[in-house]
């Protein structure tokens, strides 16, 4: 299969290009560090095969529309009173 082939078909499938597809894949896996390991921004930018750490900020922040920071705190948040949450219902 061509590149150009191959490019059309995953397209077709994934709505996205290939190297978008590889960025999101890797800013998830960003975001879980942040959140799972309390790894600064810096760190999970590095791991994750970033080198410019304002590069990451940049296309973190397009993503998830907040700053690696803030959605690190935010989502920590929201799992602590989902974790509340679940626990009183039980």
């Amino acid at each position: 299969m061509s590149v150009p082939r191959f490019h059309l078909h995953f397209k077709t499938v994934t709505h996205t290009s290939p190297i978008q597809y590889l960025k999101s894949l890797r800013l998830h896996r960003a975001r879980l560090m942040l959140i799972q390991q309390n790894m600064t921004a810096a760190g999970a930018a590095a791991r994750t095969g970033y080198e410019s750490d304002s590069q990451f900020s940049r296309e973190f922040k397009r993503l998830f529309g907040r700053s690696p920071a803030e959605e690190a705190r935010i989502m920590k948040q929201a799992f602590r009173l989902q974790s509340a949450g679940s626990g009183e219902l039980f």
